[in-house]
């Protein structure tokens, strides 16, 4: 919601676009794909940049006419920036975000916890960087526009969705008409209130907490740094909570726990809005002007599908689950999804790998959804408790808090890793002793030499990293199965970058022998120590190769 007098697009920062349907030439012409995306926020403008990737043309529906309003989901983690850079969109993002390694928390105004996020200088990236979604969405659009292999159709509503012989047929309706639009396969980007997942007859299960939260976005010059702020008990929000963002252009990302009680008429009120704001700027010190951007109200929850594929429908982001605030792990989940979906496909329709690839699909991103479940619903318990029980603990840890530091980490927003993988499927599993990486982990990165990372050198489909410092030949089965592969080893690092840059590499993956596969995603699929090469890659073509291929 905006102000009054103003429009629903009108931002004080912020320059909405307009866009059209495209024309009914257009559209006939094209009446089939090999994959249609349904919904254009983050996570389905993220899957067809994945999908552009490996060359895979793909159709992006959106009913909307524009980007969604409001700073929303603001916080992007370090292992989305990798997946950004891995779809060529991450310039504009770095610079413009806001990146940042620590937060505090206060109880009754006394500050009761300083954490810091895992960081050091091996790594490309921060942990975490804000910055609203419609610059997400720009950004990301920007890239897609640039795309001659994705098909954007804004002003365009999907009412329905059929399974034929060879795929799935979309109902479309825009502003010229309705029309049929036939995919090979079909990703569900939709959102909570997911028109697919409601046509395919199928429901989110989980739980509900009961708290709920104001968003209030505010325009003004404040020199507090880019931390997250979590204020308990405070004066201008007794016995709730108040969470406070720093985001590019002097907005301000304010979230305020409600009472209980209050109505969502009288809480999404201007009029109560502005007092607490007020309020609240007032207790963080802040006396100078400032402007009212935006508002909304939310609840956390913890809800998914039993599954995430139906059929040939994958459902990505909030229309496979929703999860809580707390802990930023919404959309950089949904992004997640959207790349372990979108490499799989791609291969899948590139006749690289059989379609049993993709029943890895539900089983690793639905894992990973359980995993936020778990460690965002200790923080939601903690930042609105469901009962009185929780409630008396939560208030004893915070008093605690106050005399003793060790009480301060029960406030610990338990900020979110990328979940690691279990074995079988798309993880051929650990088949030797590596300290510092895991099978279905996200590859630790390294600096080598001034800009360039470990990362860097990867491959955009599978990479193969032999440590030792021996020279290798390339195994041709795997350039048989994936044009984009990399054969990385030790003896190339040496060459490059020199004894230092092949000493930390191996610091940092914990051996000086083995060898790690990384897919596409960055994910660790396999480790092996010394064994015949021959015998690895036979491995890996028997997994993600194409059966009789």
């Amino acid at each position: 919601m905006r102000p009054a007098g103003q429009g629903e697009y009108d931002s004080l920062y912020f320059t909405y676009p307009t866009f059209m349907a495209p024309d009914r030439a257009h559209v006939l012409e094209h009446a089939r794909c090999k994959v249609a995306i349904v919904g254009a926020g983050p996570v389905g403008m993220f899957a067809v940049l994945t999908l552009a990737r490996f060359g895979i043309a793909s159709v992006l529906f959106d009913n909307k006419s524009t980007f969604n309003d409001g700073s929303r989901a603001i916080c992007i983690q370090r292992s989305s920036y990798q997946a950004m850079e891995r779809a060529g969109a991450v310039q504009p993002f770095l610079d413009k975000a806001l990146g940042w390694t620590k937060g505090r928390t206060f109880f009754q105004g006394q500050q009761i916890l300083e954490f810091e996020m895992p960081h050091s200088g091996s790594e490309k990236y921060l942990p975490m960087y804000n910055i609203q979604q419609q610059y997400i969405e720009q950004y990301l659009w920007d890239a897609v526009a640039a795309s001659d292999l994705i098909d954007a159709r804004w002003c365009s509503e999907v009412t329905g969705i059929i399974d034929t012989d060879t795929g799935v047929q979309l109902s479309v309706t825009d502003t010229h008409g309705a029309y049929s639009c036939n995919a090979d396969w079909v990703l569900a980007a939709d959102g909570a209130r997911s028109p697919i997942r409601s046509m395919r007859g199928l429901q989110l299960k989980g739980d509900n907490f009961p708290g709920r939260y104001v968003i209030a976005d505010v325009q003004m010059d404040h020199d507090y740094p880019t931390i997250r702020r979590a204020l308990f008990d405070s004066k201008s929000n007794p016995d709730k909570t108040i969470l406070i963002h720093r985001q590019p252009d002097n907005i301000w990302r304010i979230d305020y726990q409600l009472p209980g009680g209050q109505s969502e008429e009288e809480a999404i009120r201007e009029d109560n809005i502005r007092s607490n704001v007020a309020r609240i700027l007032t207790d963080i010190g802040h006396d100078g002007a400032w402007d009212l951007e935006w508002w909304s109200i939310y609840s956390a929850n913890t809800l998914a599908l039993d599954n995430y594929r139906d059929g040939r429908v994958l459902f990505i982001g909030d229309s496979a689950h929703i999860v809580p605030i707390f802990g930023v792990r919404g959309l950089n989940n949904g992004l997640a999804d959207a790349e372990n979906a979108g490499w799989k496909l791609a291969r899948v329709l590139n006749g690289q790998s059989d379609k049993s690839l993709l029943d890895s699909y539900s089983p690793e991103r639905r894992g990973a959804t359980l995993d936020v479940f778990e460690n965002a619903s200790k923080s939601a318990r903690f930042m609105t408790p469901p009962s009185k029980g929780w409630e008396l603990m939560r208030d004893a840890a915070l008093s605690l808090a106050l005399d003793h530091d060790w009480a301060g980490e029960f406030a610990n927003p338990r900020q979110m890793q990328p979940f690691t993988y279990g074995e079988g499927g798309a993880v051929l599993g650990s088949l030797a002793q590596i300290g510092g990486v895991r099978a279905g982990a996200v590859l630790p990165d390294e600096i080598l030499s001034g800009k360039t990372y470990l990362s860097d050198l990867l491959g955009n489909g599978f990479t193969l990293l032999a440590l030792e410092e021996r020279a290798f030949e390339p195994p041709q089965a795997l350039a048989a199965i994936d044009p984009d592969f990399v054969f990385l080893t030790g003896a190339d690092i040496l060459r490059r970058f020199g004894q230092d840059a092949l000493d930390r590499l191996h610091a940092r993956i914990g051996a000086t022998k083995g060898h790690v596969l990384v897919r596409p995603d960055g994910y660790v699929g396999g480790i092996w120590g010394a064994d015949p090469v021959d015998g690895i890659v036979a491995q890996i073509v028997t997994t993600f190769g194409k059966a009789g291929g």
